[in-house]
């Protein structure tokens, strides 16, 4: 949901830069794109799908999220030239961590998710079990690792819908946002614009 946020964000906000600087709006050309579709098919397939998130066993859904994560990666790592897309990488890298050094989820702490769903949802959840059928791990804070990277933040109460996200998941959001803002005025991290 906040990468949905920040992709509408950005297009929006860049359409609007672009149309102030009287330039018509484009994206920076990106190389190896086709990484994002086969980066985001494991997700699709083990979280999105309800005929295969279902049947999928743990291992499996785990292994699809860390390929997946290793794969979009390696788009951004191809791509990092541009700073939003570096961001975005960074971001991938530490949603990485946490995932891999927590078998294979993202953790997310009771504390959290309580804010997420009913609390009789909740209490038939065992810690160490994941939450739901979606990438996330039901740990205490005390047996997370790199706790600091879990799904530990919420968008504000006001929002009707509420969803848990990670330091990593706001810097994928944030490089992305920057990305689609500046278009082609993008800041090169080597090299000047353009």
């Amino acid at each position: 949901m906040i990468l949905v946020i920040a992709v509408l964000a950005g297009l929006i906000a860049g359409v609007l830069f672009a149309g102030i600087r009287r330039e018509p709006y484009q994206i920076a050309p990106l190389r190896s794109t086709w990484l994002v579709i086969a980066g985001f098919l494991p997700q699709l397939v083990a979280f999105y799908l309800p005929a295969s998130r279902e049947v999928l066993p743990d291992t499996t859904a785990s292994l699809c999220l860390i390929s997946s994560q290793i794969i979009l990666f390696g788009f951004a790592w191809l791509n990092r030239r541009y700073l939003g897309i570096t961001l975005l990488m960074i971001g991938l890298a530490l949603n990485l961590v946490a995932i891999t050094f927590n078998g294979g989820f993202m953790p997310i702490a009771p504390q959290t998710a309580a804010r997420l769903v009913p609390q009789e949802t909740l209490q038939a959840i065992p810690v160490g079990s994941r939450f739901g059928k979606g990438k996330d791990i039901l740990l205490l804070p005390e047996q997370t690792r790199f706790e600091m990277l879990s799904d530990k933040f919420l968008l504000p109460d006001f929002l009707p819908y509420q969803v848990a996200f990670s330091l990593g998941d706001t810097l994928i959001a944030a490089g992305t946002f920057w990305f689609l803002f500046k278009g082609r005025n993008l800041s090169i991290i080597r090299g000047s614009t353009r």
